[in-house]
């Protein structure tokens, strides 16, 4: 496979610019909200999530995005740079070189590069997903033509498709943390209801854009928050509804404590049956996230598995004192 022979510098892939690429399945949340990268691929996270406790969805399924892909990468002339110097070197051995000096200037089916049409197509290449182990992308045909505004060959698997990039984005989505806001806040006591609410400025929906401009597709994945989960961290617990899902409430999950509410039995919370003693209990919030596309050729949104992003909070609950006269 070529891109496993040398790796490709950033002015050699089409569109690839002047910078080095990033790597955009691992890449910085609060970076660049538009960038060409090394996949072939543009990344719009303007509508992202953003700020210092923002993380990556979890998929609710075994579901993962695709590990690798085709897209355009080459012109004749850059695929002639880059391949040139392999075969010069001889590295790859002579059978292995002379078979693409065939396949690519000798007419086996590319002649001199197929220079005749620059400007009217690319030669595409695969991409892969970096945060995969070794071995798990399966595209291993070499670079091949494609005429500009015609599809891939049929036979080509894991072409790139906005369906593709929808998933693609899906791994970009970063969401806010989940700390909620307790009432009481801090400690609390033994029987005493804990309302439990996220702030609704924060947890609004998100969104990443993915396009390959050469070929005009996008898709763009967006991801709702629908509802939160209380895990109390001790058996010892009740919580607010007995599920502990709390669902959206317009624009806030939970509902933030008022004063004059403390008779009232929360719509989000918990109530701890037993003292922490000298330590504290480890609750637990997760908001799952309804992720769905649209893209090129797509007008009605098209579901994606629903992801979870949570964190983890130290609860103090104390038994409450009495005073005997």
């Amino acid at each position: 496979m070529l891109s496993s022979a040398t790796p490709a510098l950033a002015d050699e892939i089409v569109g690839g610019g002047t910078e080095a690429p990033k790597e955009e399945a691992s890449g910085d949340a609060e970076g660049d909200t538009i960038s060409a990268t090394a996949s072939g691929i543009v990344f719009d996270r303007s509508k992202n999530g953003s700020g210092g406790s923002v993380g990556a969805v979890r998929p609710t399924t075994t579901w993962t995005p695709p590990a690798c892909w085709y897209a355009p990468k080459y012109t004749p002339e850059q695929l002639q740079k880059q391949m040139e110097p392999i075969w010069e070197a001889g590295s790859t051995g002579s059978g292995w070189d002379s078979d693409q000096r065939n396949r690519y200037v000798n007419g086996e089916p590319y002649k001199d590069f197929n220079k005749d049409k620059t400007g009217k197509g690319y030669f595409w290449d695969s991409f892969v997903d970096k945060s995969y182990p070794p071995g798990w992308d399966k595209c291993e045909e070499p670079p091949f033509w494609v005429d500009q505004g015609d599809p891939p060959p049929a036979d080509i698997e894991n072409a790139v498709t906005p369906e593709m990039l929808a998933q693609l984005a899906y791994a970009e989505i970063r969401v806010p943390g989940t700390e909620v806001t307790l009432a009481p806040e801090g400690t609390t006591k033994v029987n005493l209801p804990t309302w439990a609410w996220l702030d609704g400025a924060d947890f609004k929906p998100v969104s990443v854009t993915a396009s390959v401009p050469l070929i005009g597709i996008e898709a763009t994945t967006t991801a709702e928050p629908v509802s939160l989960k209380i895990e109390p961290g001790t058996a010892d617990a009740t919580t607010y509804p007995a599920s502990g899902v709390c669902e959206l409430n317009g624009d806030e999950i939970g509902e933030a404590y008022a004063k004059g509410k403390a008779g009232e039995t929360p719509p989000c919370g918990v109530k701890y049956l037993r003292s922490s003693g000298d330590g504290s209990y480890q609750l637990q919030a997760t908001v799952t996230w309804k992720i769905h596309w649209t893209g090129t050729g797509v007008n009605e949104d098209q579901p994606l598995p629903d992801g979870e992003f949570g964190a983890g909070q130290d609860v103090v609950v104390q038994e409450i004192q009495s005073v005997n006269r």
